[in-house]
């Protein structure tokens, strides 16, 4: 019976796929750089937010362009309504500005800490449950803000430490202009989509080989992954063959957004790939995702959603930007950009007699912007264990108050 119990406490000890408990010095480190990410956001001008961990199936259904039903962890409430933990971020706070500020027709600018809940399924291996360290502009629709978040991505990047990354950027109508004037049914454009996104170019070619598609836009599909050297040419080569003057629009924005990172002095940090496409159909305009070497995941996105609050009842154009810090950290940890972390503080050692002037040191030290750990000393124990146990914690320092009430010297644990 006893052999039973220890098995299904071994069990409890486990947790469950895609999620992880994060402690000591691994904590220690997310903490500062999620710190230093929210200063970068709020010396922007963004201000914090908080929304629910779950909410009504409704607000991220596939209608509003966010995650699958299959990618939610979804449950009931007494009234039978069908709830999920929140997948994504930016719905939620649409939500909120749909709500709360349904007059205001200048900026607004959020921004937040929070965790995602996504069921990745078979995918082992794959957090599904990740902290965002994110922002949203609304009522701004113009070029400086889609430049602005891209700026703000990358400096963000930056303070957290890491020192080598690439944001590829493109434009969410760009393929569907495309697609629409090249006349392709729904069946055709989610098989080029799959194709385009696994970058399988050569199923691209065989695809459209298949198709009656006009040369010129034949072409385009093809050689859009190439175009990405010098976005003068290859907005130019699409021009060319494309009469749709959304894809122009488009092709426009991009260049108009070159622009402006150049007066940021930014570019170098971004990529123009005029076959990215956008993880949800929410996404109206310039979409974003940055990448470092240690990490085949995007640690950032982000993108312009013009048409998604609308859907909660105000017109409010926005553009929203969302790091990932857990794969940040795998990327910074896998870079080596963390050096070791020490936990710090004094451990101060006191037997019970002196009580009362241990609780007086740890006081003044405190106040004296010290951090102290107290613990009461056992008979039954000798310095020596305290110290090695201060050196297991991580502590800089011990002191020892005797019996007699006087302060040994400070004990180094480092």
């Amino acid at each position: 019976m006893a052999g039973t119990e220890n098995t299904k406490a071994s069990e409890l000890l486990h947790t469950p796929g895609g999620v992880r408990d994060i402690y000591g010095s691994a904590c220690a480190r997310k903490l500062e750089v999620q710190h230093s990410l929210e200063q970068v956001m709020h010396s922007y001008g963004f201000r914090n937010v908080q929304t629910p961990t779950f909410e009504y199936f409704d607000i991220f259904n596939k209608e509003r362009g966010t995650a699958a039903s299959n990618e939610m962890f979804k449950f009931f409430d007494r009234g039978n309504n069908t709830l999920v933990l929140r997948p994504d971020m930016t719905p939620a706070i649409a939500r909120c500005v749909a709500k709360y500020f349904r007059e205001e027709t200048e900026q607004m600018r959020f921004c937040y800490t929070a965790q995602t809940f996504v069921s990745t399924g078979q995918y082992k291996g794959k957090l599904q449950e990740v902290t965002q360290v994110g922002a949203e502009l609304f009522m701004d629709d113009s070029s400086d803000a889609d430049a602005e978040m891209l700026a703000l991505t990358i400096e963000c990047l930056l303070e957290s430490g890491l020192k080598e990354f690439q944001i590829e950027v493109g434009h969410a109508d760009l393929f569907r202009a495309l697609v629409e004037e090249a006349g392709f049914e729904e069946e055709t454009i989610e098989t080029l989509r799959d194709l385009i996104e696994s970058k399988n170019f050569f199923g691209v070619e065989e695809l459209l080989g298949k198709l009656t598609v006009q040369q010129g836009l034949k072409e385009v599909f093809v050689k859009l992954p190439e175009l990405l050297e010098n976005l003068k040419e290859a907005a130019d080569f699409v021009r060319a063959r494309s009469k749709s003057e959304r894809v122009y629009k488009a092709l426009e924005r991009l260049e108009k957004l070159e622009e402006i990172l150049k007066i940021y002095g930014l570019e170098d940090y971004v990529t123009i790939d005029l076959s990215m496409l956008s993880h949800y159909s929410y996404y109206t305009g310039v979409v974003f995702r940055a990448y470092t070497y240690g990490n085949g995941e995007a640690i950032a996105s982000g993108g312009r959603y013009d048409g998604l609050v609308a859907q909660f009842g105000k017109e409010a154009p926005a553009i929203g930007l969302v790091i990932v810090l857990d794969q940040l950290m795998i990327a910074m940890e896998r870079q080596k950009l963390f050096g070791e972390t020490a936990l710090g503080g004094t451990l101060l050692v006191y037997p019970k007699e002196v009580r009362a002037q241990a609780l007086q040191e740890a006081k003044k030290m405190r106040e004296g912007g010290q951090v102290v750990q107290m613990m009461r000393k056992s008979s039954k124990k000798e310095i020596e264990e305290y110290v090695a146990y201060a050196k297991r914690n991580g502590n800089d320092s011990l002191i020892y108050l005797t019996k007699d009430g006087e302060k040994q010297q400070m004990i180094e644990t480092k």
